[in-house]
């Protein structure tokens, strides 16, 4: 097959940084799975992650395809407004630091569903926590395989469903056999090779204006127009815009995989150091996103964007293309293709815990499983997620990641955040309360998502969509709370309320073993 630097031909450094990182990957995957023998080892690494490695790790989870790919493609198409995205992302890590990291650290075991049922009824909230959980991760592995699709599909040559599979393929191999070792191992090497990658494009695109990033907005501003640098190009509606900033601060505290990354650590502590290694990292990231999306908007233009991927997802690998030649994009698409996999693990093992350890163990089982069993049940799940990412990637085709993974964050921050928070502060937090609340934010941000733009007129072809709003947000999420309120106020619980004081001696205080 001949190689050139184009899109849509094999590229021999796409197809070379690919096979490198697959091949590290799996060289993690081996060692990892020598020391992948019990549920602790396959969920939590053993615990015996540090700050900097886990800051690392829940920095590379959080910097996914959406990051990368798709907010500077929605820079490159909307401008000033494509940053909603970046900023939205960031702003959810001090609800993290200061109200999350510490408390599930010291309460919970594997999900963050142990917290919730810390002091409630074990089956009807682990019941509701892995509806939940299980919708934010098939949102989220949507923008995830259709980034992978297309990125493969344009560089390796290859038809999308079959590069779909193939991504689907790797990742499962590393999450059946090295399980949360692997992940987090693959998720470090992979946020620094993106570090290093967006450091370097955003240089090449900044040394085209004497290194002045003022240069190049205001070349963006001749050559497209000031409204470039002004906001309403991509969320005219002010409420929309609320919506969406809401569901992208709240979601981040809401997110499955992310949790779970605070039960590799050792102690508290370390877990709220790691939030901070993480937050550095994931802003400097987000700041270089506005220039390469601004760099591809210039150096590439909007019509070369939308001519190879109508969402936008390639602009950060076309201005690669463009300032590097076509080695340099194939070192860039490599990182891509590394930041795709290695998220696409890390969610999974999300996914597999909400099914193996919240239904089966706890609700099935009752809490009775062997450590055996429960790693089988665990790998059983990651293998049938991982067929259900394939077949959602499939029919995805053409979204923008960024706008997906708001989604995401949407079905986060409704059926997640409120009963985790309201759970760890509030006395009078009940089981009913904690199952409706989960419900009705899972139940009503899928319901406003189906009936919203995306899914009615973008997907389905509909002249027009029965509710407005392209993110849901702004009604889910008050609405997960209210129902939280009404239902613990009118059913109280006193079993509930006298376990709130073990709560709040473990939040402070930790526990030798978390329960």
């Amino acid at each position: 097959v001949a190689v050139t630097g184009g899109l849509g031909d094999p590229n021999v450094g796409s197809i070379s940084g690919g096979g490198r990182f697959s091949s590290l990957s799996l060289g993690i995957t081996y060692f990892a799975a020598r020391r992948t023998r019990s549920a602790e080892h396959f969920y939590a690494a053993g615990r015996s992650i540090t700050a900097l490695q886990n800051g690392l790790a829940l920095a590379g989870d959080y910097m996914s395809a959406a990051s990368f790919l798709g907010i500077a493609g929605l820079v490159a198409l909307s401008g000033f407004d494509g940053l909603i995205y970046s900023i939205g992302f960031l702003v959810g890590w001090p609800i993290v630091m200061f109200l999350i990291a510490e408390p599930l650290r010291n309460l919970g075991r594997y999900t963050f569903s142990d917290v919730v049922a810390f002091r409630l009824r074990q089956a009807p909230v682990r019941v509701a926590a892995a509806a939940g959980s299980l919708a934010v991760v098939a949102f989220y592995l949507i923008a995830q395989m259709v980034g992978a699709g297309t990125l493969i599909q344009l560089l390796f040559g290859l038809p999308y469903e079959l590069a779909v599979i193939i991504v689907g393929a790797v990742m499962l191999v590393y999450v059946l056999f090295g399980g949360m070792i692997a992940t987090t191992w693959v998720q470090i090497v992979k946020a620094v090779l993106l570090l290093f990658g967006a450091f370097l494009l955003a240089a090449f695109a900044l040394a085209r204006f004497g290194f002045n990033p003022l240069a190049l907005f205001q070349a963006a501003s001749d050559q497209y127009g000031a409204g470039v640098l002004a906001p309403g190009a991509l969320v005219s509606d002010p409420i929309e815009a609320f919506s969406l900033g809401l569901a992208l601060m709240l979601g981040t505290a809401g997110l499955p995989h992310i949790l779970m990354r605070f039960y590799t650590v050792p102690d508290a502590r370390t877990a709220r150091t790691s939030v901070s290694y993480a937050t550095a990292f994931i802003g400097i990231f987000y700041l270089l996103t506005f220039i390469l999306g601004f760099g591809a908007m210039v150096i590439v233009g909007q019509d070369a964007i939308r001519g190879v991927d109508a969402g936008g997802n390639m602009a950060a690998l076309l201005l690669a293309d463009a300032v590097g030649g076509p080695g340099f994009m194939g070192f860039i698409s490599a990182v891509a293709f590394a930041t795709i996999l290695a998220v696409v693990a890390g969610l999974t093992l999300a996914g597999a815990a909400a099914l193996s350890h919240d239904l089966w163990v706890h609700v099935i089982k009752g809490g009775t499983a062997s450590e055996k069993e429960q790693l089988r049940v665990a790998r059983i799940s990651s293998a049938s997620l991982g067929v259900l990412a394939i077949v959602l990637g499939i029919a995805f085709q053409g979204q923008n990641v960024a706008y997906m993974v708001g989604l995401a964050f949407a079905i986060a921050a409704s059926a997640n955040f409120p009963a985790l928070l309201l759970s760890i502060f509030w006395r009078n937090f009940t089981t009913r309360a904690a199952q409706a609340s989960m419900l009705t934010g899972t139940a009503t941000s899928l319901l406003l998502i189906y009936l919203s733009p995306t899914i009615q007129v973008d997907v389905l072809g509909n002249a027009a969509a029965i509710f407005p709003l392209r993110n849901p947000g702004i009604v889910s999420i008050p609405l997960a709370f209210l129902v939280a309120v009404v239902v613990a106020v009118l059913w109280p619980e006193p079993d509930a309320q006298k376990g709130f004081a073990d709560l709040e001696r473990r939040v402070h205080l930790g526990a030798t073993e978390p329960s």
